[in-house]
């Protein structure tokens, strides 16, 4: 059984240690261990609310993922409101015209600047751990 080495160090080989005389050494990314679950091309098929016979079942189960898709919509409404607010804050050296937020979030450049009276209103308000206000 031969004795641990300890690894090459990296400031004695040429090109930053990577030993390969200056050409690149490039890794694999590592594999998956699962795949990604692909979209169904088929509109029949939403959250499993094509299986469901029962009407009243599946009314059930259609307005809660409306009322939850609403809710991550609002919030996720919030978290653009108040990331637009700090990309406009004058006190920003990287400060971003309304103009160039309204493009980056491929609104209207009224719009964007609605959303940052909305997020610097909401910033004004925020819980001490950063996160948006709660809704009521």
């Amino acid at each position: 059984m031969s004795e641990p080495h300890s690894a090459p160090d990296p400031s004695r080989s040429s090109a930053g240690g990577n030993g390969n005389g200056g050409v690149p050494h490039f890794r694999r990314p590592a594999p998956l261990l699962f795949e990604p679950s692909e979209a169904a091309a088929d509109d029949e098929h939403f959250f499993g609310l094509e299986s469901l016979a029962d009407p009243r079942e599946l009314l059930d189960r259609s307005t809660e993922l409306a009322l939850a898709f609403r809710a991550a919509a609002d919030r996720a409404m919030e978290y653009q409101a108040v990331a637009a607010a700090q990309l406009a804050d004058p006190k920003r050296f990287d400060k971003l015209a309304d103009a160039t937020i309204a493009d980056r979030a491929s609104w209207t450049e009224e719009y964007a600047r609605k959303m940052i009276e909305f997020g610097e209103d909401l910033m004004k308000d925020r819980v001490p751990d950063d996160q948006p206000p709660a809704k009521p």
